[in-house]
């Protein structure tokens, strides 16, 4: 994920930090699962999936969401420093550009360890939501808030492009789920995040950031009442399968558990109204619950958060290097689980969730001091290029 637009030296607010430190440990556990641990069945298959392996895969629903809400809240904190729009404007434009370079150019070929595709998730998600709202904040807050709220209750009413061509790919860039895109002699574009919906959750971010700047408890006040009003209509409208998601829930012949997963099973791609709910609904709750935290829980979850892009491409490159080598060692080839078929998988393979939760947690140990020392770095240097990794 993309490192927060706050620049080096600026006051930074350790709910922040500390949450976004908190989401990214997750989201390490989702790409090692797909590079270590890859199963038969889907882990949101509810008919087939163990409960073990259907919340490996829900929990880190969270992360995206809460990350790219909080790059809209952290936009919001250094444009206030900025005290001036068009510098904001002129950093979101580059900042976004370069994020959508480096998905394209170095996480596409980590991912693949080729360039059989243009990989498009959520750094260039992020990406292109910084260089939209590079123009967006022009527009008052309020037409900002209307906006964001219109995005991220109605992008589900919109009909899905089918099938995507070179004539219609650029609606479908905006709302379809993830679909391949070829482009002549090119690699072919595998979108996998459209960009419309995540665009109103970083608006979103950055239409509350104002509550950041309030003292702390109206600050908490408030982001509970919203966690609490986003979980209470996820819970109302999911209830009724009336709206909100693509995905229905219905009692499973597995028994009760396993019509609660039904429930929970929420789509990401693109995100639901109904997925937005249940993970910014949590993460507004621990957001008012980290800011005057000093458990040593929170402090390592910080030095994360503190270098989100650090963090980002290191866990990737880490995880991916290190299954390249595994699996030559373990298969006498290179097996790239997270894009191979079924029918590629070795003979010898077996999945195993233990295996993905001791690489995760090694990977996390192994970047904390990285981290730390990098998070050391720009805390004591102001260079200019520190704010864009």
């Amino acid at each position: 994920m993309a490192a927060s637009p706050l620049e080096p030296g600026q006051k930074r607010v350790q709910a922040v930090d500390v949450v976004r430190g908190v989401v990214m440990v997750i989201m390490a556990l989702d790409h090692i699962r797909e590079f270590w641990s890859p199963m038969l069945m889907r882990a949101e298959d509810v008919a087939h999936a163990s409960a073990a392996l259907f919340f490996t895969r829900w929990v880190t629903h969270f992360c995206a969401p809460t990350f790219v809400f909080l790059s809209g809240v952290s936009i919001w904190l250094s444009a206030r420093k900025h005290l001036s729009k068009a510098r904001t404007s002129r950093f979101l434009l580059s900042r976004g550009l370069w994020l959508v370079a480096v998905e394209v150019v170095l996480i596409s070929f980590v991912l693949q360890w080729q360039y059989s595709l243009i990989v498009l998730e959520v750094i260039w998600a992020i990406g292109e939501s910084m260089v939209l709202l590079a123009a967006l904040v022009w527009l008052p807050r309020g037409i900002l808030a209307a906006l964001a709220l219109v995005i991220i209750a109605g992008h589900d009413a919109l009909p899905v492009i089918q099938p995507v061509t070179a004539g219609n790919s650029i609606w479908a860039l905006l709302h379809n789920p993830p679909f391949v895109l070829p482009i002549g002699t090119l690699p072919p574009l595998l979108v996998a995040y459209s960009v419309g919906p995540w665009l109103g959750v970083m608006l979103a971010g950055y239409v509350l950031g104002p509550w950041f700047a309030l003292p702390l408890p109206e600050r908490n006040r408030r982001l509970r009442r919203a966690g609490l009003l986003a979980l209470g209509l996820f819970v109302a409208l999911r209830a009724t399968n009336w709206y909100g998601d693509p995905t229905p829930w219905s009692a499973q012949p597995r028994g009760l558990g396993y019509t609660v997963l039904s429930f929970l099973n929420v789509t990401k791609y693109p995100p639901s109204l109904l997925f937005l709910c249940l993970t910014l609904g949590g993460a507004l709750l621990l957001l008012s619950a980290t800011e005057q935290t000093t458990s040593r829980a929170a402090r390592w979850a910080r030095t994360f958060g503190q270098v989100p892009f650090f963090y980002f491409v290191a866990h990737l490159m880490l995880v991916s290097g290190a299954a390249w080598v595994w699996t030559r060692v373990a298969f006498g080839q290179a097996v790239n689980f997270s894009f191979a078929s079924v029918k590629e998988w070795p003979v010898a393979y077996q999945p195993s969730l233990l295996r993905a939760y001791v690489v995760w947690a090694c990977v996390v140990l192994a970047l904390y001091w990285p981290c730390r020392w990098y998070g050391d770095y720009k805390r004591r240097h102001a260079h200019w290029w520190l704010s864009y990794l």
